[in-house]
């Protein structure tokens, strides 16, 4: 079995403008690179999954303005962000909850306002070149932000430990190593002798997929299991720790991640398990107060009607409840594992103190 370690999740290709990524879709059966080179081509492959995880989506969506921008024949700084605008609009309506895509644009946005100090001055070509340096920082910096919180997460890993995870927050969501994957990552290099549990993640079974592949793959012990037997092995005693990705942190601590999340939370809190959802600071999101105010994607009831299998397994005509995420309460969470730290209630305090840090 290859290593799924060995590829570039998302690689910029700038010598025929184009995004080079894994097609998540045909995991595990086939390793395939496709090319994007198209706004219609980096909008699909964001809203099929084909790239899929927040940072990984984050590192999309710059160097995906970036190649939309690239040859701009706009002749002022005016009509240059009017295009930039239009064009990341567009991109950012591909996936609403994953809040690393908006913010990625944003910060984009805000690069060049600032390269070009609010249009006193415009060269079209210096900013085209500046756009490409920060898309390439961003894809640096998501690659040390992961290693950092792989270590945050490290000091709550014992040597024996049972770990569950739900969905993929793994290398295959990031550019490496991951986020819920990153300590189990390090910890496999260290040698420590780690059990980790992926829960299958229905309906698009990113846990059976991507998951159990790339850590299978990366010679980890890992064990395999249906979403509704998580309850059962939380109770067998097997299961010492729970680390989670998640697509947005809301103010308050309560996060929005795949769906089932939420299940598995509340499951740990009844069986004294911690449980952990790793998150850059990128995917806090200060302006968004509470989970509530998360809009949750609702997909198409096909994904649970009739992908996978040979024949359609519900009747003609039912109505289908398909949201792509959940909301976990932030009391249901042990801890918040950033690149800075690993945060704790009151997750408000914690958060507001964070982004002080970080700020200053």
């Amino acid at each position: 079995m290859s290593n799924i370690l060995d590829y570039e999740t998302v690689a910029l290709v700038d010598e025929v403008d184009a995004i080079e990524i894994i097609d998540q879709t045909l995991l595990p059966g086939k390793t395939e690179m496709i090319r994007l080179h198209t706004g219609k081509e980096i909008w699909d492959a964001i809203y099929l999954l084909q790239v899929r995880g927040a940072p990984a989506i984050g590192v999309t969506a710059g160097f995906g303005i970036y190649l939309l921008m690239k040859h701009s024949e706009a002749d002022s700084y005016e009509a240059f962000m009017t295009e930039f605008r239009e064009k990341s609009d567009y991109l950012n309506s591909s996936r609403p909850t994953a809040v690393n895509l908006s913010w990625a644009l944003k910060r984009m946005e805000a690069h060049v306002k600032e390269f070009c100090e609010e249009g006193k001055s415009f060269d079209r070509a210096a900013v085209i070149a500046e756009m490409k340096a920060e898309s390439e920082r961003i894809k640096a910096e998501d690659i040390d932000v992961c290693r950092r919180i792989g270590e945050n997460g490290l000091t709550l890993i014992e040597d024996g430990y049972g770990l569950l995870t739900h969905c993929n927050a793994g290398q295959l969501a990031t550019c490496k190593y991951g986020t819920a994957t990153a300590p189990m990552y390090l910890a496999h290099e260290k040698g420590m002798k780690i059990k980790v549990y992926c829960d299958e993640t229905r309906p698009l079974l990113q846990g059976a997929r991507l998951t159990a592949y790339e850590l299978h793959s990366a010679g980890i012990d890992t064990t395999l299991l249906c979403d509704n037997m998580s309850a059962s092995l939380m109770k067998s005693g097997a299961i010492n720790a729970i680390f989670v990705g998640c697509d947005r942190v809301a103010a308050n601590g309560d996060a929005a991640n795949k769906i089932g999340t939420s299940v598995v939370a509340t499951v740990a809190k009844r069986y004294n398990i911690p449980f952990y959802v790793c998150a850059p600071t990128s995917t806090i999101d200060i302006n968004t107060p509470t989970g509530d105010e998360i809009k949750i994607e609702q997909r198409k009831p096909e994904e649970v009607t009739e992908m996978w299998y040979k024949e359609r397994m519900a009747p003609e005509g039912v109505k289908v409840y398909n949201p792509a995420f959940d909301v976990t309460d932030n009391e249901l969470i042990t801890g918040i594992v950033t690149e800075y730290g690993v945060l704790r209630a009151p997750y408000d305090v914690a958060i507001r103190k964070l982004f002080e840090q970080v700020k200053a």
